[in-house]
């Protein structure tokens, strides 16, 4: 439990800042002068250094422990956090972003070390998914309730007050956050960097068949929540600032009880392998049903925004796969490198994204057009990722003494 009281606001915020620039994109981009490309770099600036934060948190939390390791990054994102609710221009707010991106790099991988070492691998996707559950919360804050307040206060003051959380946040994990015991040398745990870690990690097979659904799948969703509901909402439907909001809530709360129910689906089905093929099945079509009917109105295109959250927010369910393929001295690298594909695959989906919108327009091709592109798009990514995915083991061999770590 002191996991969660340590890390949970952190995450929650980590959340939040993934998503929540679709909320505030008409008076940000009003305010910073740029377009939708430049705001989807804005926002993969987050996603570009978590991903590359990876690698080293990965090794520091090997190493270091979770406890100091999170402390430095935080220090750097606070910094992050309060220029971004004053950055005079684009360069400074993305400069902002990249310093976040940093602050939560190790919140959630910190968590995931910390479950892995403290119990049997059986239990691990249930704790992850409560643990994604809560930390969802942020994704509901980063809708309504931000555009409320945005309307109420303006974005900037906004989100001064959410810099003050952050720093709370990094009060909490460096006072209650403890490391663990020491992992016993062994001849297969040598003090490894971080190239030969990722060597180590690259060499087992079976990840490369989850990694294109891992690049994929997690980095169509959080695009499409965090980017393009409000705007599609805005430019399809005619919805107004506060329906806009109301859509993205609706999308956010999905993903919050998918992240719950993922937990009982997984014990259900058997496994992780069937929940995250069949449900990432789903979520492509019903990317491919808001593609041919999502212009239809704007109270069913929100009722298919949340029908993908619910189904595809399978993140908890692909990493705890992955977890059973890992040694113990391999864990925090591991999963890391884990990390490191589904947050590089949001920044290169975010920056593609915003392309693909930007040279759409430039052709004179209407929004509903435009959009339905992107949806088809986003639907052929998710079907050739499963077909890959279809072929991977459902665990390793090695599994069973692997999760007594």
């Amino acid at each position: 439990m002191r996991i969660f009281f340590a890390l949970i606001l952190a995450y929650i915020l980590s959340i939040f800042y993934r998503s929540f620039l679709s909320v505030i994109a008409t008076p940000l981009m009003a305010d910073l002068a740029i377009g939708p490309a430049e705001l989807g770099a804005l926002s993969s600036a987050w996603f570009i250094t978590f991903a590359v934060m990876q690698f080293p948190v990965g090794l520091a939390l090997d190493r270091v422990g979770p406890r100091l390791t999170v402390s430095v990054c935080m220090g750097v994102g606070a910094v992050g956090a309060i220029l971004f609710a004053f950055a005079p221009t684009a360069a400074v707010a993305t400069g902002a972003m990249a310093l976040l991106g940093i602050g939560f790099s190790p919140v959630f991988m910190a968590a995931l070390y910390l479950f892995a070492r403290s119990g049997p691998s059986a239990g691990f996707a249930g704790l992850a998914s409560l643990f994604i559950g809560l930390g969802s919360l942020g994704n509901l804050l980063g809708a309504a309730p931000l555009a409320r307040a945005a309307d109420a206060f303006g974005w900037r003051p906004t989100m001064a007050g959410v810099a003050a959380l952050f720093c709370l946040a990094l009060l909490l994990a460096a006072s209650l956050l403890r490391d663990p015991p020491p992992l016993p040398k062994t001849d297969d745990a040598d003090d490894r960097g971080i190239l030969a870690g990722i060597r180590a990690i690259v060499s087992i097979r079976a990840l490369w068949l989850l990694a294109p659904i891992t690049f994929t799948a997690y980095a169509i969703l959080v695009t499409t929540r965090g980017l393009w509901v409000a705007p599609f909402l805005e430019e399809v439907n005619g919805l107004d600032r506060a329906m806009q909001g109301n859509g993205a809530f609706a999308m956010a709360l999905a993903m919050t009880a998918g992240a719950f129910v993922f937990g009982w689906v997984e014990k259900y089905l058997g496994g992780p392998k069937p929940t995250v093929l069949w449900s990432t099945a789903l979520t492509a079509a019903l990317f491919v049903a808001l593609a041919l009917s999502g212009h239809l109105g704007g109270l069913w295109a929100i009722v298919l925004f949340s029908a993908i959250g619910i189904a595809g927010f399978n993140y908890a369910i692909l990493m705890a796969h992955a977890r059973l393929f890992f040694p113990a001295h391999l864990i925090g690298r591991g999963m890391t490198t884990m990390n490191f594909l589904f947050i590089a695959g949001a920044s290169a989906v975010q920056i593609g994204s915003g392309w693909f919108i930007a040279a759409e327009r430039s052709q004179g091709l209407a929004a509903t057009t435009t959009f339905a592109n992107l949806h088809w798009l986003f639907a052929g990514l998710l079907l050739a990722s499963v077909l890959i995915y279809a072929r991977a083991p459902a665990r390793a061999p090695e599994a069973a003494p692997a999760s007594r770590a």
